[in-house]
Formats: structure tokens, C-alpha cells, sequence
């Protein structure tokens, strides 16, 4: 294992740090709708080099074949758990509270690990048992083709101060790898919060957590085309919803709220921006005003402002933009499933 440690990237120890043995990871899979995708992802989590302790299926309710698909692998093993549907942090909660590793390890029913993920961030456990959460890079697949590795020249792994780091925005690629009784500790994934995976670093982080990276891209994210409109604005919420939240929190010191607050008013001038953009991809009326209102609106910078103003202007070419920017993979939209 010890081929992997040129790539670890992790924040320095408050003190030093003795090597430990290599800990349990349990893969915890939330699915819904996922008959399409979810065996190559049960493949993949079984052909780890290092294995898994076990591998967990929540089926959230899911009316298709997906408890059909997962049958064969459950004579292997695969723990297949059902409940109504509630959505995917709550499927995730309940794969956890059922597994019994010292990691629990996310897995989406779509994605998949390459053979020798655990196995590498086995070797970062046992290099660091003072990390909490772990991570590796990813491809990113968008309809079927490797475009680009997570983290390229557009987004980093921030190592120095993770506090207000992940407070400036999600730099955790979301197949990490969380010590299972300090997931259990802070409720898990909070099934109210639409970006819940945000949430859930930005509390495991302020509560003390650190993270480290493999930085070798041993996973595949798929991307799938979606909608123009309903889904850029969820998530675009979802941030504004996560990061008020985090601000009623009162554990933050005074840099640190700072960070937060130009944070957050920056995410609500990009929610106002995505509703108008949305609104002009739905065609709806009054989008044109909305953009033109933006264009105006010395909150926005000036490119913004300026690109505002032509989309208003010329409004099928926006459109057309707005739809290649999707087709691009800007944004994890339009999932058949979790």
C-alpha cells in the first residue's frame, strides 16, 4: 500500500502521529430507481483489492427492478434493506446505523470505485488514524465519456484551514469514507437540507473532523443531462439553505463568521441569478426583467452583470448557452436515481 503515499494530501497533525492498522470499511449504498445502474456499482464495490467489511443497500422505496438487481448479489454477501420512501440522506442514515465497519464508505447506485479504492484509502487510515473523513479524486463521466478528473485546474482539495475552507464551498468529493461512530454522532445526513452532503462536512469539519485525499482518481462520477431549470435552482437553495443554517451555529470565531457571511451573500446573489436564468429556460414570463434587474444591480460584478444583460437581450441564444453548459457536466443534474 505503501505505493499511495506519494499522493496523500492531508493537514499537517496538531502533534505526532503514530501509524496504526488498516480499519473496516463498510460501502453503504442508497438506491432508488436504480435497476439501470446499481449492479455495476455492487460490481465495483466487491472487486476491491482490499475487500470491503460488507457492502449495504438501502432501497428507498424504489418501484422498478431494483431489488431484482441487487438479488444475485446478495447470495455475496450484499446486506439489501427497504423502506418507504424518504429520500436519500435517510436511506444513507439507515445503510449506516445497519453496517458495522469502522468507516462507512458512499457509494451512489450510479457510480462506481476502481478495484483499488479501499485499498488506498486503507493505506491513508493507517498513515493517519487521526483523519476522520477520506476521500480520493474522481473521473467525471458525462453521458458515457471521461471529460475530467474532480479536481483539475478549476477545483482543489484545500488541505490549510478545512474550518473556513468548506465554508467558502464543498471541496469533498462525496465517496468519502467517514468513521462510522462519529457519522452516527452528529445525526448523519440531515433528510431537511437539500445540499445534505454539504452539510453533513460542514458539521463533521466545525465539530473537529479532518480530511484527507488520495489523490489519484480511483472512482467514477457520473453526470447525466437534466433539467435547465428545476435542478440548478434546487441545489442553488440548497447552498443558501445549507449556509443559514451553519450561521445559527455559535461555535464560529470572528474571521470565521466572516468567511460565512461574504459566503453566504454570495450564494444568494448565484440563486437569484440561476431562478432568472431558469425562469429563461422555462420561458416564463417576466425572466427578461428579472435578467435585466441583475444587469442592473451593483451587488453582481461586472461580468455578471454584463452577460445578464445579453441574455436578456438575446434571449434563444441564452437558452441555447444555458443547455450546453448543462450537456458540459457544469452541474450533477437529471439522476435517474441517488
Amino acid at each position: 500500500m505503501s505505493n499511495f503515499e506519494h499522493a496523500f494530501l492531508a493537514p499537517a497533525p496538531a502533534e505526532p502521529v503514530e501509524p496504526g492498522p488498516v480499519p473496516t470499511f463498510s460501502i453503504i449504498i442508497a438506491a432508488y430507481q436504480a435497476e439501470r445502474h446499481i449492479a455495476a456499482a455492487l460490481g465495483s464495490a466487491l472487486a476491491q483489492t482490499l475487500p470491503a467489511h460488507e457492502v449495504v443497500v438501502c432501497d428507498d422505496g424504489s418501484t422498478d427492478g431494483t431489488a431484482e438487481a441487487v438479488a444475485p448479489y446478495r447470495d455475496r454477501g450484499v446486506v439489501y434493506l427497504h423502506q418507504e420512501n424518504k429520500g436519500e440522506p435517510t436511506a444513507k442514515n439507515v445503510a449506516a446505523r445497519a453496517a458495522t465497519g469502522d468507516f462507512v464508505v458512499l457509494l451512489d447506485s450510479d457510480d462506481e470505485f476502481l478495484p483499488q479504492r479501499l485499498e488506498a484509502l486503507g493505506a491513508l487510515a493507517a498513515a493517519r488514524p487521526d483523519l476522520d473523513v477520506m476521500t480520493t479524486d474522481a473521473y467525471v463521466e458525462v453521458n458515457g465519456e471521461i471529460v475530467r478528473r474532480v479536481y483539475d485546474v478549476a477545483s482543489r482539495f484545500d488541505v490549510d484551514d478545512q474550518r473556513k475552507a468548506i465554508l467558502r464551498g464543498n471541496f469533498i468529493v462525496g465517496h468519502c469514507a467517514i468513521r462510522r461512530d462519529l457519522y452516527l454522532s452528529i445525526g448523519g445526513f440531515d433528510p431537511a437540507v437539500y445540499t445534505a452532503d454539504w452539510d453533513c462536512w460542514i458539521r463533521l469539519i466545525l465539530g473537529g473532523a479532518q480530511v484527507g485525499l488520495v489523490h489519484e482518481p480511483l472512482a467514477v462520477y457520473r453526470v447525466w443531462e437534466g433539467s435547465l431549470s428545476s435542478s440548478r435552482l434546487a441545489y442553488a437553495l440548497g447552498h443558501v439553505q445549507t449556509l443559514e443554517k451553519t450561521a445559527d451555529r455559535d461555535d464560529l470565531d470572528e474571521s470565521e463568521r466572516a468567511v460565512l457571511e461574504e459566503s453566504l451573500e454570495r450564494r444568494r446573489r448565484a440563486a437569484e441569478l440561476t431562478a432568472a436564468e431558469a425562469a429563461l429556460a422555462d420561458r416564463s414570463p417576466g425572466a427578461r426583467k428579472r435578467l435585466l434587474m441583475i444587469a442592473l444591480d451593483g451587488r453582481f460584478e461586472r461580468r455578471t452583470r454584463a452577460k445578464a444583460a445579453a441574455a436578456a437581450l438575446a434571449a434563444r441564444a441564452a437558452r441555447r448557452r444555458l443547455r450546453r453548459r448543462t450537456e458540459a457536466g457544469e452541474s450533477r443534474l437529471g439522476r435517474p436515481g441517488y
